[in-house]
C-alpha cells in the first residue's frame, strides 16, 4: 500500500457519517431561496451556518458579498507544507419551493425517512456542501500530513446569474488552483463534460394601432411568431450538424418567453413583442455561429412583416466545458471512486451549466463535477437525497483531496 493510500485509509476511517447527515439536514432546514422583493430572502442564513461550521473546524473564514445580502463563504484547510491547491465548490442558494401544499413533506422540514433526506435543496445542493465540509473535517480529525491546501468555496446565486462564482474568481480565490471539484448532484458519477448555455432575447418593434384598424400600424406579433418557428427549425439543423453527444445528448434551442400585448386591452395592437431563448450547447458549437444564425432569423422574421424591426441580444454566455481525462484532478477523483465505490468510476455528463463553467472558462481551472443526488430530482417537489449517496460523496471528496494533494500515484 502506498503512502497516499495509507493516508486515505486513515481519513476514511475518520469520516463522521452522523455529523455529515445532520449538517445536511440543518442546511435544508435553513431556507435560502432568493426572492428579489424580500430583503430577508437570500443566502445569508445558510452562509452563516456554513461559516460557523468552518470556524468550528479551526479554519479562517472569509465572508464576501457577491451582491447585497448574498455572501460567499471561503475557507482554507492548510497542509503541513506548501503544495497544490484544490477547490471544493458548492452553492447555498436553492430554487423556490413552489406551492408547499404540493409537497408530501414540509419543503424546509429536513425530514429523514426511508433512507432519504427530503426538502428543497436536499440534492441541489445542500448535501454536496455537507459532504465537502464533512470531508475536510475528516482530514482534520485524521491528523494526516499532506502538502498544499483545500479551499472551500461555498458561493451565492448559482441558480441565477452566477454572481457568486464570478465574484469568487474576480477576487482572486481561484488563482493558483490546480483543480476543482464541483459538488453538484450527479449521482456520484465522474462528469468531465457539461453543456453550455446561451440566453438570448429577440425584440420585434412595430407601430401601435387600434385593433379595429390594424393596417394603420405594424403588428410585431406575426414577426415574433415566425421567429419562433425559425428557431425550432434551427434546433433541428443543429442536431443534424452536431449529432448526439454520448454523455450530453443533443443541443437545444428552446423558446421560453413570449411577451406581446396586454390581455386587458384586446382592442390594442401593441408595438412590441419579445421572445426569450434558452440555448443549450455541446462541444463543437460556438457562440459567434449561433449568434449569427439567430440574428439572421430575427432579421428574416421582421422582414416578413413590412416595417417591423427585429433585433437580437445575447445576455449571458456559459460555454460548454470538457476536462481532459489526464488532468491531475481527474486522476485523483477516479482513484478515489475506485477506492470508495469498489469498481471502475461511472462516467456522466452535466446537462446544465454549473459554477464550474466559469472556473473553467474564466479562471482556467480543470474541473470535475461529482456529487450526491439523482440528476433528475433537483427543482422538483419532494426533492430528496439518499443518505447512502451523501455519505459516499463525503468519502469520495475526502479521498479525492488526499490523492490530489499527494501527487501522482
Amino acid at each position: 500500500m502506498s503512502a497516499a493510500d495509507r493516508t486515505v485509509e486513515a481519513v476514511l476511517s475518520a469520516v463522521d457519517e452522523a455529523y455529515t447527515v445532520d449538517l445536511a439536514r440543518r442546511l435544508v432546514q435553513t431556507p435560502s431561496v432568493y426572492r428579489p422583493h424580500d430583503p430577508a430572502a437570500n443566502e445569508t442564513a445558510a452562509a452563516e451556518l456554513v461559516a460557523r461550521e468552518l470556524r468550528a473546524l479551526g479554519l479562517t473564514v472569509h465572508l464576501e458579498e457577491a451582491a447585497p445580502g448574498r455572501p460567499n463563504v471561503i475557507a482554507d484547510w492548510a497542509g503541513a507544507t506548501e503544495g497544490p491547491l484544490v477547490i471544493l465548490e458548492g452553492h447555498t442558494d436553492v430554487v423556490t419551493e413552489g406551492d408547499p401544499a404540493a409537497w408530501s413533506v414540509p419543503p424546509f422540514g429536513g425530514v429523514i425517512a426511508d433512507g432519504r433526506l427530503y426538502g428543497r435543496g436536499a440534492a441541489d445542493m445542500k448535501a454536496g456542501i455537507a459532504a465537502a465540509i464533512g470531508a475536510v473535517r475528516a482530514i482534520r480529525d485524521a491528523q494526516v500530513s499532506l502538502p498544499g491546501r483545500i479551499r472551500l468555496g461555498i458561493v451565492a446565486d448559482e441558480e441565477g446569474m452566477m454572481l457568486g462564482i464570478k465574484a469568487f474568481i474576480r477576487n482572486g480565490w481561484a488563482r493558483g488552483a490546480g483543480g476543482a471539484i464541483i459538488c453538484e448532484p450527479e449521482d456520484n458519477r465522474v462528469c468531465l463534460v457539461q453543456k453550455g448555455a446561451l440566453r438570448a432575447l429577440a425584440r420585434f418593434r412595430g407601430r401601435m394601432a387600434h385593433g379595429a384598424m390594424p393596417k394603420s400600424g405594424i403588428n410585431p406579433i406575426p414577426a415574433a411568431s415566425a421567429f419562433v418557428s425559425s428557431v425550432v427549425a434551427l434546433e433541428a439543423a443543429y442536431r443534424v450538424r452536431h449529432g448526439h453527444h454520448p454523455l450530453l445528448g443533443e443541443p437545444s434551442v428552446t423558446p421560453t418567453v413570449f411577451l406581446a400585448g396586454d390581455p386587458a386591452q384586446l382592442n390594442v395592437m401593441h408595438a412590441d413583442a419579445l421572445v426569450g431563448l434558452d440555448i443549450r450547447t455541446i462541444p463543437g458549437q460556438t457562440r459567434p455561429a449561433i449568434e449569427a444564425d439567430l440574428a439572421q432569423a430575427a432579421a428574416a422574421a421582421a422582414w416578413a412583416a413590412p416595417g417591423c424591426r427585429g433585433d437580437l441580444e445575447v445576455i449571458e454566455e456559459r460555454p460548454w466545458t470538457e476536462t481532459p481525462p489526464g488532468e491531475a484532478i481527474v486522476q485523483a477523483v477516479e482513484r478515489a471512486c475506485r477506492r470508495v465505490q469498489g469498481g471502475a468510476p461511472r462516467r456522466g455528463g452535466v446537462p446544465g451549466a454549473t459554477d464550474g463553467t466559469f472556473l473553467h472558462a474564466w479562471a482556467g481551472v480543470p474541473i470535475v463535477t461529482i456529487g450526491p443526488g439523482d440528476v433528475t430530482i433537483p427543482h422538483q417537489v419532494d426533492e430528496f437525497v439518499r443518505i447512502a449517496d451523501l455519505v459516499e460523496a463525503c468519502r469520495i471528496f475526502a479521498a479525492s483531496a488526499c490523492y490530489f494533494l499527494s501527487g501522482p500515484a
